[in-house]
């Protein structure tokens, strides 16, 4: 490590912070130190990185904003890489929305409507970067990443530079290619259509409030903790499974939304987990239904 240090350094490739804590960096709030969190600088910086990572024999975790993550109690080893400053940027050209991968997957939806195109309106209350966004594939209101995308700047784990469309992406219900190979988003560009920016608006405000008065948005969680099973709600089976406020340490099921799980105050990974796990095998001995997680467990066990 000492000697990929040592080059970083001397290249000058973004921000370096050491056994940086990683409660800074996920919605939840929860997470041990990573070893060395890189912030790129740019685009190139970010390539440049990679190579340098791979010249040494070490390998990456890809860190957007945590707000669909879990970071164990131990941290993560090695080296986390956080696309930064030189990758929030958002350009329109016609249509099309392109967007650097640290860019706030809300904001987009926000200038999208602000340019009279409509498609991204269900992203206005998802949050993340776009490149955690279209590495979930993320979606709401019947609507996702994969029926706007265009294409993404992907630098994989070779060092290699490619442009992958909707059909090398492989989108699935949350889920990309991303999940089975590594790889870290660069760029992305979406798809829209020339809409009415009152409807556009006005869909995007019904949104935000329904999100407001279901979701407890404004207190430490990661969005949605298990996917939907098909045909019906994880929140529907956890609520009436009478788990609705249930708590594990200070990890508990929200009061207003039984698929979230809050940070009440100092929860920890393990809280988490213990409680994630309860709440499957409750679902399971009532409904006979295995909830499958949304959120990402990364990190030392």
């Amino acid at each position: 490590m000492e000697a990929l240090i040592a080059e970083l350094e001397q290249a000058n490739l973004g921000k370096l912070l050491f056994d940086e804590p990683l409660t800074k960096h996920t919605t939840w709030k929860i997470g041990g130190p990573a070893d060395l969190l890189i912030l790129p600088a740019g685009k190139e910086q970010l390539i440049a990185i990679v190579k340098l990572l791979i010249k040494h024999g070490h390998s990456w975790t890809n860190l957007g904003r945590g707000s669909n993550m879990l970071v164990t109690d131990k941290g993560i080893r090695g080296v986390v890489i956080k696309p930064a400053g030189g990758l929030d940027y958002v350009r329109f050209e016609g249509a099309t929305a392109i967007a650097g991968a640290s860019y706030s997957f809300i904001k987009l939806s926000v200038m999208a409507g602000k340019q009279g195109l409509t498609g991204l309106e269900f992203a206005g209350g998802i949050p993340g970067t776009v490149g955690g966004a279209v590495y979930m594939n993320a979606g709401a209101h019947g609507s996702d990443v994969s029926r706007i995308f265009k294409y993404a700047d992907i630098v994989l784990e070779t060092g290699e530079l490619v442009r992958y469309g909707a059909e090398e992406m492989r989108f699935d219900y949350r889920h990309s290619v991303l999940h089975e190979m590594k790889g870290l988003v660069l760029e992305a560009a979406f798809e829209l259509a020339e809409g009415d920016r009152m409807e556009i608006a006005s869909a995007m405000a019904s949104y935000k409030e329904r999100r407001l008065r279901t979701q407890p948005l404004q207190l430490a969680v990661a969005g949605s903790v298990f996917r939907n099973p098909p045909g019906d709600y994880a929140a529907r089976l956890i609520q009436e499974a009478g788990l609705k406020g249930f708590n594990i340490g200070e990890a508990q099921v929200s009061e207003m939304h039984a698929n979230f799980i809050v940070n009440t105050g100092h929860a920890t990974a393990r809280d988490v987990l213990a409680l994630m796990s309860h709440i499957q095998s409750t679902v399971e001995q009532r409904f006979g239904v295995k909830l499958v997680p949304e959120v990402l467990v990364v990190g030392e066990r």
